[in-house]
């Protein structure tokens, strides 16, 4: 298993497109999963940014991917004693 770390808008086209061509899947094949036209796939996989996040998660479902969000800033958190979202 292998982490993408995504920090621009433009990283998440690209891996959307990489992950749907490393599945062998077209546009429309991507698109029939999620019940769209083909035309909307592409439209969402060059503007990923735009997309819902609902929208988003359906497709890396779709492409067999899943969503990781990772703290950063844990080390430095427990060293400032700053509280972080586990602890709410």
């Amino acid at each position: 298993m292998s982490d993408y770390p995504i920090r621009t808008e433009q990283q998440v086209s690209l891996l959307l497109k990489s992950f749907r061509k490393a599945r062998g899947m077209t546009q429309a094949d991507l698109a029939r999963a999620l019940g769209i036209t083909q035309q909307t796939a592409s439209d969402l996989e060059r503007n990923a940014s735009m997309a819902s996040v609902s929208r988003l998660l359906r497709m890396l479902s779709a492409l067999g991917v899943e969503l990781v969000l990772r703290d950063t800033q844990t080390d430095a958190n427990a060293k400032t004693g700053k509280r972080t979202p586990a602890d709410w």
